[in-house]
């Protein structure tokens, strides 16, 4: 036995009968580790983590959601300038991508990317009410 297994503490699974499995999930949404290993939670506020969360389960495999702001806001039961400031958020973050449905469309394509090495930008430059 190493000395790291000697020192590690003992993982009891409370239910065996519900561990989570990719494989047998009902969709494509997951969500990378690295967004609290790299501290991106530091700076995404709890509008902009009820918005990315919906829009890693409404996702489909490419991770390219069509839900319109509407949608979004009654599902995570936050007002429209909230989930518009998110939106913008997550985009500056370089988190979600944004590809209206057509030239004058004011709804579109939103794809949760695959997280930026490094961490989060530094200079946000958002106040304290933004965040």
């Amino acid at each position: 036995m190493s000395r790291r297994e000697r020192t590690s503490p003992r993982v009891v699974v409370a239910r065996p009968d519900r561990v989570r499995a990719l494989g047998n999930a009902a969709g494509f949404g997951w969500l990378d580790a690295r967004m609290v290993r790299d501290g991106w939670l530091g700076v995404m506020t709890s509008e902009d983590l009820a918005v990315y969360v919906f829009l890693c389960l409404a996702a489909d495999r490419q991770g390219v959601s069509w839900y319109r702001r509407d949608r979004i806001r009654d599902a995570v039961s936050l007002n429209e300038r909230a989930v518009w400031q998110a939106l913008e958020r997550l985009e500056k973050l370089d988190l979600v991508a944004y590809q209206p449905f057509h030239r004058n469309a004011s709804e579109g394509f939103r794809q949760v990317l695959s997280v930026p090495a490094g961490g989060p930008p530094n200079g946000l430059g958002w106040s304290g009410s933004e965040r």
